[in-house]
């Protein structure tokens, strides 16, 4: 009992310091400069040029460096601060900052929308890029607004849903860890002759880190269905129906969950700087108009709120252990 009081301390001083950093994350965003992902992003950036070959165990060693020099930060971090829970809270609210995006995220599909609703389609295809990697350049008005939900449904997973899972259930090591694998899978982890075996890795380590935040991501999707003027069971139904069936076996939970409580129909032709993509139909009726983009961005917000709030509180109660009960005597 007397050893668990610490880890007891320091798990309520990591949730405190989560919600902090979500309250940060939401009054501030992304710093324009000196992001820690982006100093990150330059590590393994420098890192890659030496270890670079077509080969997957290449690939394999740049990734295992990268997230287990992050993991060993966080759990530094975490030891350095094991008797003081102002400051395992203060470091926990910073690393928590530095790994969300849902507020860039949102403002992003805010000001997509605006531009959208003025008719500046040439400002959205400028703006486009800011949220997914496709080739704005002849897209219309309605392809504009299908990139946007799909963007917004994908990424509130990888920018939100994600890290706040891995910090609940592994505190500063966790978020930490996690960003640091969706960060190489943007960089090395897409599909292209220089990465298909060196991206191998961090791909993969990319898929099962959001195997279940993906499907919590859909799940809560549907719950805020309502939020958004949609209906949870429509959108229940539709993640089940058709969310395995996009290639990735992450995104498409979340973009058919999106689908159904938006009442609208994502997939469709990408082309991602000159690769054509097939991606198969999700939800019903047509793809999104203009007004859909705002209440995307209104149900993204609604899971992020929905997230921040149960992952402070599991990483507070604590995730049951085996033979906890055996153990108290």
């Amino acid at each position: 009992m007397a050893e668990r009081a610490p880890r007891r301390a320091g798990r309520r001083a990591e949730a405190v310091g989560m919600a902090v950093g979500v309250l940060v994350d939401a009054l501030i965003g992304d710093p324009r400069r000196g992001h820690p992902v982006a100093v990150f992003g330059r590590a393994a950036s420098a890192l890659e040029r030496r270890l670079y070959g077509d080969a997957r165990h290449r690939g394999v060693a740049h990734t295992a460096i990268c997230v287990t020099a992050a993991a060993a930060l966080g759990g530094l971090a975490a030891g350095a601060t094991r008797r003081s829970p102002v400051a395992r809270a203060a470091v926990t609210a910073a690393a928590t900052w530095a790994v969300l995006g849902g507020t860039t995220l949102a403002r992003e599909g805010t000001a997509m929308a605006e531009l959208l609703e003025a008719g500046d389609l040439d400002g959205a295809r400028r703006r486009l890029p800011h949220l997914c990697g496709r080739d704005p350049s002849g897209l219309d008005e309605r392809q504009i607004a299908r990139a946007t939900v799909e963007s917004l449904a994908e990424n509130t997973s990888d920018a939100v849903v994600a890290p706040l899972w891995w910090g609940a259930v592994a505190g500063v090591p966790g978020l930490l860890a996690y960003r640091a694998v969706n960060t190489l899978d943007a960089m090395v982890g897409h599909r292209s002759p220089r990465y298909v075996r060196f991206g191998w890795a961090a791909a993969r380590l990319d898929d099962a880190a959001n195997l279940v935040p993906a499907r919590l991501t859909g799940l809560l999707a549907a719950l805020a269905a309502p939020l958004a003027g949609g209906s949870t069971g429509r959108a229940a139904a539709v993640m089940l129906r058709d969310g395995h069936r996009h290639p990735s076996p992450n995104a498409g939970r979340c973009e058919a969950a999106f689908a159904g409580a938006l009442g609208v129909r994502l997939g469709g032709v990408n082309v991602y700087g000159g690769r054509v993509e097939h991606r198969p139909r999700m939800g019903e009726g047509d793809g999104p108009e203009t007004a859909d983009v705002r209440r995307a961005v209104r149900l993204a917000r609604a899971v992020a709120v929905a997230a921040s709030t149960a992952a402070c509180l599991a990483r507070w109660v604590g995730l049951p252990r085996r033979g906890r009960a055996r153990g108290d005597g």
